[in-house]
């Protein structure tokens, strides 16, 4: 969030080529990143970039592609949403503003061209010519109306933050809290193709934000005419995108995209169709695979010793940090600051990494993963994992002398603790391993665990519903804000309830305070709220997640991304 020149020390940051070394595998790992386009005062035409795939189109791919899930989707309203899966799906359908590049840079979607005023506070969109599969235009209108559903505390989006704490959209905390209508939100149709976007402060990673499925247009009569049944079928969910849903219900666990021959790039479009089936048990993923029913799965486990050496192998950073949420609010024996450090100090992360999902996963000692964001001198946040080793790494001796002191100043000597865990394959297996690390270093405990839907999991824990949770979150855009927001006080991700004033303060410094335009400032501080939330065991880190994936050699131009969309398919081929 900087003026023209932190703007560019940030953007430099954002654009930097991670690689994620963490993950190993047969093929390097994709580039990432994501950043803003243009300095302060500039009028920066993008067109050049979003035409570079036009030429693409010779050879052309006859065959869908079929993807499998691990999760199914949770839903497809673009202000609803909060799941990559569910992101993945919409992406695929739906343009925002703007779009990902290969490397993750923020290039056009339906904005053609920008101007940023001076001040770095106004950015104006120049739409391009383009429709929804109904043949109506896709105009700025369509932009103000989703926006305004996404603060709109009757539609009661967990992703409004991201226009207001994370975007400084104008009006837009205000209208969250209840206190101004929608309709004074920041952003305006100064006619069909032309969209005003004002902000508080200067945020230079905004664009970046603009390929987020929560910034994605609604067209308003559609949606009215759905009612309630808005985005649960083809005939409730309308396209402006590559694909178009033509077949889809509610927890589907097979569903289809067809090509859109209508959109406004579809000259790069290779694949006629996206076949997706939602398999959550892997043996039987790689059966599929195997047999030809799948051309991209994941695999996992003992299954990775099965297949490293086949040449289709490959490892892909996903970006997420999984991690324990331990209820510090509801829970008192989860408030003890020694029984959180005991539990996080029990945790063997190198034992779950290597032993357990073998995908090339990193044992992650931080609040804020690895390479994904980097500083105004280029260096990654969380390079240095290390830091926090008198907190979180593996120590059995500590562990057990922070056990002691908790259960007595409890009172007790023996606990048992809930844990809740989705019902997919690895993190399953991930929770077991947990329970047997803690039983064995910890004495007088038992852990129980509660494998639920991840639908329901996630509900749970929004809830307060839960004593531990197992958990993931994946980075939205590149700067360590989109992990460190979650645990200021009310955030609907602060599952635990954590609140601190102190952090609360830090954080406001960062997004609206004197540290917008002060980069190196700004890091410095958000390494001190990073170290509250580890020296009070806030969270458990366990990994950085890696995907193990089989993809078949005829399939080509899947686009992998550690932050916001995980897999884009607009450049994909398959090779009959």
């Amino acid at each position: 969030m900087k003026k023209t020149k932190a703007a560019l020390a940030i953007l430099t940051a954002l654009s930097m080529m991670a690689g994620l070394a963490g993950c190993g595998g047969s093929e390097p790992s994709p580039t990432e990143g994501s950043g803003a386009a243009s300095a302060a005062g500039e009028s920066q035409n993008l067109a050049e970039s979003a035409d570079g795939g036009a030429d693409k189109a010779e050879g052309a791919g006859t065959s869908d592609l079929n993807i499998m899930l691990e999760t199914p989707v949770q839903s497809l309203d673009p202000q609803q949403a909060t799941d990559g899966t569910s992101f993945e799906v919409i992406a695929g359908y739906t343009d925002g503003l703007m779009q990902m590049d290969a490397d993750g840079q923020a290039v056009p979607a339906i904005a053609e061209t920008y101007d940023l005023s001076d001040d770095g506070l106004t950015y104006t969109f120049h739409l391009r010519d383009a429709k929804w599969s109904n043949g109506e235009p896709v105009t700025a209108a369509d932009f103000v109306f989703a926006w305004q559903r996404a603060v709109d505390p009757a539609v009661a989006s967990e992703y409004a933050y991201m226009l207001s704490d994370i975007g400084q959209i104008k009006n837009a905390a205000e209208i969250i809290a209840g206190s101004m209508d929608k309709g004074e939100l920041g952003v305006t149709a100064v006619d069909d193709k032309t969209l005003e976007v004002q902000l508080n402060v200067p945020v230079s990673y905004f664009l970046s934000l603009m390929y987020f499925p929560t910034f994605y247009p609604v067209n308003q009569a559609f949606f009215e005419s759905c009612g309630d049944t808005f985005a649960t079928s083809p005939e409730t969910t309308l396209s402006n995108g590559a694909f178009i849903m033509d077949a889809y219900e509610p927890a589907a666990t097979a569903f289809h995209l067809t090509k859109n021959e209508d959109y406004w790039d579809a000259a790069r479009v290779k694949l006629p169709g996206l076949n997706y089936q939602v398999i959550q048990d892997s043996q039987q993923a790689l059966m599929s695979y195997q047999t030809g029913d799948l051309d991209m799965t994941l695999v996992n486990g003992e299954q990775v010793d099965q297949v490293k050496e086949d040449p289709e192998f490959i490892t892909i950073g996903a970006g997420y940090l999984w991690y324990v949420s331990p209820n510090v609010d509801a829970v008192p024996e989860l408030a003890n600051l020694n029984v959180r450090l005991a539990l996080t100090s029990a945790i063997d992360r190198e034992a779950i990494t290597e032993d357990v999902l073998k995908d090339g996963s990193a044992p992650t000692y931080t609040a804020v993963p690895m390479q994904f964001a980097a500083g105004p001198d280029g260096s990654d946040f969380s390079e240095d994992q290390a830091k926090f080793s008198d907190v979180c790494a593996f120590d059995a001796a500590k562990a057990a002398e922070y056990w002691t002191k908790g259960l007595e100043e409890l009172g007790i000597t023996e606990l048992t603790l809930d844990m809740i865990v989705d019902a997919d394959d690895a993190p399953q297996k991930v929770a077991q391993v947990l329970k047997e690390q803690w039983e064995t270093t910890l004495p007088g405990l038992s852990v129980n665990l509660t494998v639920e839907p991840k639908k329901q999991r996630v509900e749970d824990m929004q809830n307060g519903d839960f004593q531990l949770g197992l958990t993931r979150w994946g980075p939205d855009y590149a700067d360590p804000m989109t992990y460190l927001g979650m645990w200021i006080t009310d955030n609907p991700n602060n599952y635990g309830l954590w609140s601190n004033p102190e952090y609360d303060g830090i954080i406001a410094e960062c997004t609206t305070g004197e540290l917008c335009t002060d980069p190196e400032g700004r890091w410095a501080r958000l390494y001190d709220a990073e170290k509250l939330v580890m020296d009070e065991a806030v969270i458990f880190p366990l990994y950085t997640q890696c995907n193990a994936e089989m993809m078949s050699a005829k399939v080509s131009g899947v686009e992998f991304h550690p932050v916001a969309l995980n897999r884009v398919y607009k450049n994909a081929a398959k090779a009959q």
